[in-house]
C-alpha cells in the first residue's frame, strides 16, 4: 500500500484511516511525504513521523519516502517504480463553485497512476459499511474482489447497489414493469448473472451482502443511497481518462466524489473494449465491421 501525504491536515485523516486498513489486511507500506516548497518541511515531516508512529504501533511494517516536487508527478513515478495494489491519498473538497468542486490535484491521480485510488475525504474514521456501485457488466469484479478482501479483513457489510435508469420519454406511456431483486438476481439477463456473479464473489469471501435495485437518475439514486445508508466507503470504477465513453456520458465516479464526504475506492476498468467503447459501438453497431478480405485466387498482375 501506499499512503501519500503532504502534511495537511486531511493528508493526515487519511494516513490513519489507511493504516487502520492496512493492520488489517497485513499490508506492508510506503509513506511518500511531498515537499512543494522548502517553508514546508517541517510541517511535513512532523506529519510523517506521527502516521509512522501510529503505523508502528498497529505493528505495520512500513517505509518512509520524502521528496520534493510537484505532489501528482512524483506520486506517479512513485507508482511507475513499484507494485502496489491501492494507493491512499487525502481529498480536500473545494468550495462548491462551478461543475467541479473536488480538489483537481486528487482527481488526476485518480485517472493517471494504474492502482486502485482510496480517496479519504472528511472526516472519515471507521469501516463498517460499504456499498459497491455496480453498472451491471463484468468489469466490476475486479473492484469486488479488493473491497471483498478489504471488507472481510475489517468485518463490513456490503451493499452491492445497482441503478436501472428511467425508460426515455417516448416510452414513457407504456406500462412500468417493477423488477424486484429476488427476481432479477434469477434471472438469465446479462444484468442479473453479473448481480448474482458479484453477491457469490462476497460470499466466498464470507462477507455480508445485500444486492439493491434502485429506479430512476443514475447519479441521482447512487448519491440518495449514499446519504440513508450512511455508508464509511463507497466503491466504483472509473474508465481511463480520455476515453470516448467519458466524453459521451460524463464520469459519474467524479460526481460522487463531489458530493459525498466519505471514503471513496476507485477502481479502474481495463477492459472497455470489449464492450465495443468505440463510435460504432455507441452509436448503433453491435459488432465490429468486416475488413474486407483479397480474393483467395488474386489474379496475377498484368504488364
Amino acid at each position: 500500500m501506499l499512503i501519500c501525504s503532504d502534511g495537511s491536515e486531511q493528508g493526515e485523516r487519511a494516513a490513519r484511516f489507511g493504516a487502520g486498513m492496512a493492520a488489517a489486511c497485513q499490508s506492508d507500506v510506503t509513506l511518500l511525504g511531498i515537499l512543494e516548497g522548502r517553508g514546508d518541511s517541517k510541517l511535513v515531516l512532523d506529519s510523517l513521523n506521527r502516521s509512522l508512529r501510529l503505523l508502528e504501533e498497529k505493528k505495520v511494517k512500513a517505509e518512509l519516502i520524502s521528496r520534493s516536487g510537484k505532489p501528482i508527478d512524483e506520486i506517479i513515478r512513485q507508482t511507475e517504480q513499484s507494485p502496489y495494489d491501492l494507493v491512499v491519498i487525502g481529498a480536500a473538497q473545494k468550495e462548491r463553485r462551478g461543475l467541479f468542486w473536488m480538489s483537481s490535484k486528487s482527481y488526476r491521480i485518480i485517472k493517471e497512476v494504474k492502482p486502485p485510488v482510496l480517496s479519504v475525504a472528511g472526516k472519515s474514521a471507521g469501516l463498517k459499511r460499504m456499498l459497491i456501485c455496480s453498472g451491471g457488466k463484468h468489469y466490476i469484479e475486479n473492484a469486488i474482489q479488493l473491497a471483498g478482501g478489504i471488507a472481510k479483513a475489517m468485518a463490513s457489510t456490503v451493499t452491492l447497489l445497482h441503478v436501472l435508469p428511467e425508460a426515455p420519454g417516448i416510452y414513457s406511456t407504456l406500462p412500468r414493469i417493477d423488477e424486484g431483486t429476488d427476481t432479477l438476481l434469477k434471472s438469465k439477463s446479462e444484468l442479473g448473472r453479473n448481480l448474482r456473479r458479484g453477491k457469490e464473489l462476497l460470499q466466498a469471501l464470507s462477507v455480508p451482502v445485500e444486492v439493491r435495485l434502485r429506479h430512476g437518475p443514475v447519479l441521482q439514486e447512487i448519491l440518495r443511497e449514499i446519504k440513508q445508508g450512511n455508508y464509511d466507503l463507497v466503491v466504483t470504477g472509473s474508465a481511463p481518462s480520455r476515453t470516448l465513453r467519458t466524453y459521451v456520458l460524463g464520469d459519474i465516479t467524479r460526481e460522487i466524489m463531489n458530493h459525498t464526504t466519505c471514503a471513496v475506492l476507485v477502481v479502474r476498468s481495463e477492459h472497455l473494449e470489449d464492450e465495443h467503447f468505440r463510435l460504432g459501438g455507441w452509436f448503433g453497431s453491435k459488432r465490429p465491421r468486416k475488413s474486407r478480405q483479397p480474393p483467395a485466387n488474386p489474379a496475377p498482375p498484368t504488364t
